[in-house]
């Protein structure tokens, strides 16, 4: 099998051969050259056997984990493999894409170190600067397809995973809600004690409507009912009405009343995980739709909306961090620098975790919770950058 130095050598020697070439004062303008290329296929391409590797062995070990849940509800082959793990891999190697990047950067760029091609490319002028244009570009190229994968593909395809498991793993939907209040429309607050899914029922509903701030209606009923044949349709059940006018106030009562409110139990009964099943478009539309009704439980409808962004970013940090760790031929090959490049991996996972649980159960904004592994990590990643091998 050819040697990686070799086939460095050769680009090398080819290009300053072109170079020797071309007319008189005459530079190269090619924002890539040969040499960027072969180093953005080896990245991409050593990233994506590591994926294939990991993706492969997590498999084995969740199917192990859950294969006696399958089996007790006789959950067909055609949807454990279709509906369940045909959306279970892009979800599981989108969400630890850091860790299959760093893996990439560190196995190939110890690789280069150790059999000196790096000091090969420098020896030609290159600075290390220059060397990190073409793993800024894999990263880029992971960057755009881990956003547009967890932005809009993704999703789509975890409202399968998640309903399989709903029904042949674990179930998710919520059964039943308490304490529910928001704003259904301008001005009016609707309060639930308690909703039932299954017989799509709320029991002590109340219906509050405010006018320059002062209450000028006030129904309370026994229970409210959803209509399913109807979108926004509700049925209340034995209602008092109380009309204000000033000092007058008049009383109305009745047994049932057909009403149409801006309100769906799907407002209410969240899902577990629910936030995965929605495109980035859809959560920013939810979010802003539950604020405006002073819907309190949307943090981590932020925090999924936010974290897609910031895990797109994470590629460069952690590229260059991975390439600075590297670049440098010692003694003992590349385990140390894998065994590193892993810790850091995980860490940044780990925080990232623990500052979303922090602006979940705290009063951390969840954009700042989000992006504060970023910056962290940012800091980290010049630091490295400038003490790097020139």
């Amino acid at each position: 099998m050819r040697k990686i130095g070799l086939d460095i050598k050769g680009l090398i020697k080819r290009e300053r051969t072109e170079g020797e070439g071309a007319p008189r004062g005459h530079k190269s303008h090619k924002f890539l050259r040969r040499l960027d290329w072969y180093i953005i296929k080896k990245f991409l391409g050593t990233y994506v056997f590591a994926i294939a590797l990991i993706i492969s062995i997590a498999v084995v070990f969740d199917f192990n984990e859950k294969m006696d849940r399958f089996m007790s509800h006789e959950a067909p082959w055609s949807a454990i493999i279709f509906d369940y793990y045909l959306n279970f891999i892009p979800y599981f190697a989108n969400l630890f894409s850091p860790l299959f990047v760093f893996i990439a950067v560190i196995f190939f760029t110890s690789k280069l170190a150790e059999n000196s091609e790096i000091i090969a490319m420098f020896s030609t002028g290159m600075s290390f600067k220059r060397m990190l244009r073409p793993y800024m570009v894999s990263a880029a190229v992971i960057s755009i397809t881990t956003f547009c994968l967890g932005s809009y593909v993704i999703p789509k395809g975890s409202v399968t995973r998640i309903n399989f498991e709903d029904k042949y793993y674990k179930q998710r939907k919520a059964n039943s809600a308490r304490n529910i209040q928001l704003e259904v429309d301008s001005g009016v607050i609707a309060y639930i004690d308690r909703f039932e899914n299954y017989s799509q029922t709320g029991y002590r509903f109340s219906l509050d409507k405010f006018k320059d701030k002062q209450l000028v209606s006030h129904l309370t009923a026994r229970s409210i009912t959803y209509d399913t044949t109807a979108v926004h349709r509700w049925i209340i059940k034995d209602y008092m009405i109380r009309q204000m006018d000033g000092m007058r106030e008049s009383i109305t009562k009745g047994s049932r009343i057909d009403t149409t409110l801006f309100m769906e139990p799907a407002d209410f009964l969240i899902m577990k995980n629910q936030q995965e099943m929605m495109t980035s478009p859809q959560l920013s539309e939810y979010i802003d739709r539950q604020r405006q009704r002073g819907f309190a439980n949307i943090k981590e409808f932020e925090i999924e909306y936010h974290k897609r962004i910031a895990m797109s970013f994470a590629s460069f940090i952690l590229t260059l961090i991975g390439v600075s760790l590297s670049s440098r031929k010692r003694k003992g090959g590349m385990g140390l620098y894998l065994g590193i490049g892993l810790a850091l991996s995980f860490s940044y996972i780990l925080f990232q975790t623990i500052a979303s649980t922090f602006a979940v159960n705290g009063n951390m904004p969840p954009v700042i919770a989000v992006w504060i592994p970023n910056v962290l990590y940012a800091f980290i990643a010049f630091y490295l950058y400038k003490k790097a091998p020139k």
